[in-house]
C-alpha cells in the first residue's frame, strides 16, 4: 500500500525560519566578515594588552597605547619605503612587457595568454596596497573594524561573566577553554604570519640586491605580502622576479629562481616549524582546498581568511569530539 507522508506545521515553520536565517546571514555577510577580522585581531593583540595591564595600566589605556604603537610603526615603514617603492614599481611595470617578450613560448605560441599575463602583472604592483587592505573593502570599514576590535579587547576580560549569564554557571568553563584555544591559535597565526612576511620579504630583498636586480623593493614586497597565501603565494611571487631577472641575463633569472627556492626551503624547514607549527597545525592539502574555496566565495579576502576559519572549525570540531569521548566517563 502507498505510504502517506505528512508534514507537520512545525516542520514547515522550521524550514521557513531556517531559510529566512540563511537569507539574513547572506545579506549581512559583509558585517560578519568584518566581525571575524575583528576577532582575529583581538586574538593577536590580547596578550599584549594583558601584559600592559600587569604594569597597572587601565585596560582602555593599554589598548590605546598598542594602537598608537602599531599605527606609528606602520606609518614609519610606509614613509620610509614609499618613495623608492613608487619609483621601482614604475620601472617594474615598464620592464615586464620586455621580460615576457623574451620568453619564446609565450611570444610565439600564446600571444593571447601573454597579453593577459602582461595586464595582470602590470596591474598587480600598482594595486598592491589595495590587495593588502582588500579584506576590509574600504577605509571606512577599516576604521569600523578597528573600533569593533577595540571594544572586543575592552570586554574580553568579562567574557566569563557574559557566558555565565547566557549559559548558566556549569557550561562556561569548557566553552571558555575552547575559546581560549581558538584565541591562542588565531593569535599565533596572525603573529606568525607577520613574522614570516617580514622574514621572507627581507631575505628576498637582500638576495635580489646581491644578484643585481635594481627593482628589488617591490618584488620583495610582493613576496612578503603573498606569503600570507599559503603554498600558492610564494610560487606566484617568484614569477615577476624571474621574468625581470631574465632581462639582465639568463643566468640571473636562474639565480633568482634558485633564490626564491632557497627562501622557501629556509621558510618551510626553519621558520614555519619554529613560528607556525604549534599555532596552526593545519594539513597542507586542507589549506590549499580552503584557499581555493575562499578565493571562489569571497575573492582575495576569502583566500586570506580561509586558514583562520579552518582553525576555528578544527578547534571546535576537536573539542566536540573530545567532549563526546569523555562524556560517558563524566557521567
Amino acid at each position: 500500500m502507498p505510504r502517506k507522508v505528512e508534514i507537520s506545521h512545525r516542520t514547515i515553520i522550521f524550514a521557513a525560519l531556517f531559510g529566512l536565517a540563511l537569507w539574513f546571514i547572506f545579506q549581512i555577510r559583509g558585517i560578519l566578515l568584518m566581525v571575524f577580522v575583528s576577532i582575529i585581531l583581538t586574538s593577536a593583540l590580547n596578550p599584549a594588552v594583558d601584559l600592559l595591564q600587569k604594569w597597572k595600566l587601565p585596560r582602555g589605556v593599554a589598548i590605546f597605547i598598542i594602537y598608537i604603537f602599531l599605527w606609528g610603526a606602520i606609518g614609519s615603514v610606509i614613509a620610509a619605503v614609499i618613495p623608492s617603492l613608487v619609483e621601482q614599481t614604475r620601472k617594474l611595470v615598464l620592464l615586464l612587457p620586455e621580460a615576457v617578450g623574451k620568453v619564446e613560448f609565450f611570444n610565439n605560441n600564446h600571444q593571447a595568454i601573454t597579453n593577459q599575463l602582461l595586464t595582470r602583472l602590470g596591474e598587480f604592483p600598482e594595486n598592491l596596497l589595495k590587495i593588502t587592505i582588500g579584506i576590509f573593502s574600504n577605509i571606512l570599514t577599516v576604521l569600523t573594524t578597528l573600533v569593533i576590535t577595540f571594544y572586543f579587547l575592552l570586554e574580553r576580560k568579562d567574557l566569563d561573566k557574559y557566558l555565565a549569564l547566557l549559559l548558566g554557571k556549569d557550561k562556561p568553563a569548557r566553552i571558555i577553554q575552547m575559546l581560549n584555544e581558538i584565541e591562542r591559535r588565531l593569535g599565533g597565526w596572525v603573529r606568525g604570519e607577520l613574522i614570516l612576511m617580514i622574514a621572507v620579504g627581507t631575505l628576498t630583498y637582500i638576495g635580489l640586491t646581491i644578484l643585481g636586480v635594481d627593482i628589488a623593493l617591490p618584488l620583495a614586497l610582493i613576496a612578503g605580502v603573498l606569503e600570507i597565501v599559503p603554498n600558492i603565494g610564494p610560487i606566484v611571487s617568484a614569477i615577476p622576479a624571474v621574468l625581470v631577472a631574465l632581462i639582465i641575463h639568463p643566468f640571473t633569472a636562474l639565480a633568482t629562481a634558485a633564490l626564491y627556492f632557497l627562501v622557501q626551503i629556509l621558510e618551510n624547514n626553519l621558520l614555519v616549524p619554529k613560528v607556525m607549527q604549534k599555532a596552526v597545525g593545519v594539513n597542507p592539502l586542507i589549506s590549499i582546498l580552503g584557499l581555493l574555496m575562499g578565493l571562489e566565495v569571497a575573492g582575495p579576502a576569502g583566500a586570506v581568511l580561509a586558514i583562520p576559519l579552518i582553525i576555528v572549525i578544527q578547534t571546535i570540531g576537536l573539542e566536540v569530539i573530545i567532549h563526546k569521548k569523555l562524556a560517558p566517563g563524566e557521567e
